[in-house]
Order: C-alpha cells, then structure tokens, then sequence
C-alpha cells in the first residue's frame, strides 16, 4: 500500500495541468485522417483562457473555456480545458498546489481536502463527457491520434482529483495506468507527437525512482522507469514549444528539484515566474527552489519580496500569502535569525483560513525559536497552544516533548 501511495502521490501530481492543448500531427499513410479540428490553435478564447490560468487568474480563465466549450461542444480537447481550470481553481482555493505540502511523508497519511461538493460534481460530470467523446472516436477509429491524446488527460485529470483531493488511491491508480498507456500509444503512432511526451516523462521519472520492492508493485501493472529518460523526455516537451511546454517545465523543475540540480530548476522557474508575473505559486516555488539550494540570503530575498507584492495587490486575493511567511521563517531559522523568524512563524497564524497543519507547524517553529533565544515562557506557551489544536499528531509528540525538554539547535 505504501509503494502504491507514493507512486500515485508522485505521478498525479506532478500531471499538472496536462491540459491539452492538441497538436498538428501529419497522420502515418496507415491512419486515416483525424476527425477532430483544431480549432483552438486560434482561438482567441482558449488562448487568452491559458493566459488567465497560468496567472492563476482561475475565475477569467473558467468563462473564456466555457465560451470556447460552447462553440465547440463535441470536441474533448475544450471539455479537457474547462475541466482542468475547474479543478485546479478548487485545488487552488484549498492549498493543494503547494509544492512543499507533497515534500512532506505525512501528506500521505493526512485526510481529504475540505472540497465544495459542488464542485466533485462538476469534475466528475465533465471527466465523463471528455471520456464518453474521446471513446466514440476511438470506437470508429482505434488509432485516432488526437482522441487517445485526449482521453489520456482526462485519465491523468480524473485520478489526479481522486488521489490528491479524495486521497482515493486505488481508485486513481487504473486511470494512472490508462494515461500513460494512450500517450505511449500516441507517441509509437507519431514519435513527433512531443506533447505525450510529458505525462509518460513523469511516469518514467516517478516509477525510476522507487525502491525495488516498489517498482516490482509498479510493474505489475505494466509502469516500467528510468529517471534519466524521465528527465529527457520532460526537457523535450518543455522545449519542443507545444501546447504543454508550461506544464513540462513544471514538473521539470519540480523533479529536478528532488535530483538536487537546483541550478537548472531555478532557471525554469525564473522564466516562468517572468512570463506568469501574477501567480503566486511560481514566485513562491522560486524562493522555496533558493532555500532548498542553501541559499539563504536569497532565499529571505525572495520571500521578503513575495510577501511585499502580495501585500500591494500584485497576486490574486486568494493567493496563500501564509504560505511565503512560513517560508520566510524556515529561511530565517537557517540563517541563525531567530528573532525574525519567530515573527515570520506567527505571522502565519494570523490568517484565518490557513491550512491547519501549516498553523501547527507554524506554532512549533515558533516555540523553538523562543527555545532558540532562550524565552523559556514564550515557547512554552506556543508548545501548549499546538497541544490544544493537535490532538494526537505527530506536531502533539513533538509539542510534548519539548515542554519537558528545551528545544535545541
């Protein structure tokens, strides 16, 4: 179970937003000619639709796929788009696209995300319409390029919502199979094919880097890995220019961050962060890739500076400003700053709707802090605060066990 939930926690959610956009292919002598129009290539709605989403400016980018999906009802690609901005809003709106959240072996353990039922209903009705449109084309034709595309991120989307947000891991894993089997159906039909490259990238990289006894579970039903070819096959995507050259450089930066070539990762984010100057998750990912590196000073630099821009109006309202200040302390705390990054901690419980376990984690920093400095009485009451709120998590062990013995550097 163990190895299953890694892998799954992994691959879905490093399918970021797959979101497929289609790609002119010139079909094999052997395959007939496509049935689905490319109509989005230049469609004003759709384009300016990505431009919203990857501002994470979900709520413009939700009304130019729904006016897209209105003037092409039948095609999948357009349902694939709205349903992407859909859920990604709600993942958004929940803290579930932090990248330091899935750094975290709790996160595998943690419950379901506190989701509006209304919205499960969209993602499942809309996961069913792409499905019930990609399979009626490949019922009349079974090499139909574009349709296996297709049906691949609406497999990739569905089981990415049924692991990260319901945290159903067995229930994602046959549509984690599903996926990357039609991309790599794609790609033996039309090697030029470079978008599919993506989704069985990732599933490469996630599946090379699991334990033995992992990738034996992996193989069984049918994922074999190499990290390397994982790798490759993301910086072919991402730099082929396609409709998902934004997404591969995410995950790129993301794997390359836990290859510790951080270098690399931070020139893919800065690009991104330059081209996205209003998503906040992008410039956050980017003083995160800086403290992971050990930079310290540029580390505080950049949070410093997030914090700054989110406080002018520089980000979306919703964006998770709790997010950079918990940042900003973990990279105080490295640099001896300990007065700073105690303020830093608290200054995370000072949003309301922030995530409960990052109020925990917030209120322990700063305990240790004050144990840091030597202010017995202040960590002591943040000690016994996070035993009021903890109940029986890990946070409430180590809550107990500072309050019989300081905590130290």
């Amino acid at each position: 179970m163990q190895a299953v939930r890694f892998l799954l926690f992994l691959s879905l959610f490093f399918t970021l937003p797959a979101f497929a956009a289609k790609k002119k292919t010139t079909a094999k002598a052997d395959v007939p000619p496509q049935q689905i129009t490319h109509y989005h290539l230049d469609d004003p709605h759709t384009k300016a639709g990505f431009d919203d989403f990857y501002n994470a400016e979900y709520d413009a980018a939700i009304k130019e796929f729904e006016i897209a999906l209105q003037a092409h009802p039948n095609d999948p690609f357009a349902v694939n788009h709205l349903l992407t901005g859909i859920m990604f809003r709600e993942m958004y709106r929940i803290g579930a696209l932090d990248s330091e959240l899935y750094a975290k072996e709790g996160f595998l353990h943690s419950k379901q995300f506190p989701t509006d039922p209304k919205v499960s209903e969209q993602v499942n009705t809309l996961s069913q319409r792409a499905l019930r449109l990609e399979d009626e084309r490949l019922d009349k034709n079974k090499d139909d390029i574009d349709a296996l595309y297709s049906r691949g991120v609406t497999r990739g989307l569905k089981s990415t919502w049924m692991a990260l947000v319901q945290k159903a891991w067995f229930s994602a894993l046959r549509n984690v199979v599903g996926a990357r089997h039609d991309h790599e159906r794609v790609l033996e039909l039309d090697p030029s094919y470079t978008d599919s490259k993506m989704i069985v990238g990732m599933h490469l990289y996630v599946v090379g880097s699991l334990s033995w006894e992992a990738k034996v579970a992996a193989s069984i039903v049918g994922l074999s890995g190499s990290r390397e070819k994982g790798i490759q096959h993301l910086y072919e995507a991402a730099n082929a220019g396609g409709e998902v050259s934004v997404d591969a450089k995410i995950a790129l930066a993301l794997f390359l961050r836990r290859e510790q070539r951080y270098s690399e990762a931070i020139t893919i984010v800065q690009g991104l962060s330059a081209s996205y100057p209003k998503n906040f998750l992008m410039a956050l990912e980017l003083a995160n890739l800086y403290n992971a590196y050990g930079k310290g000073p540029e580390a505080i630099a950049a949070y410093r500076k997030l914090v700054k821009e989110a406080e002018a109006g520089q980000f979306p309202s919703d964006a998770h400003v709790e997010n950079a200040w918990y940042g900003l302390g973990e990279a105080l705390r490295g640099q001896h700053q300990f007065a700073e990054a105690a303020i830093a901690y608290e200054k995370v419980l000072t949003f309301p709707k922030s995530d409960p376990d990052l109020r925990l984690r917030a209120q322990l920093g700063a305990g240790e802090m004050y144990d840091a400095m030597e202010k017995r009485d202040d960590a002591v009451k943040c000690y016994k605060a996070v035993l009021a709120d903890a109940g029986d998590s890990p946070h409430a062990e180590v809550a107990k066990k500072y309050l019989k013995q300081p905590f130290r550097m």
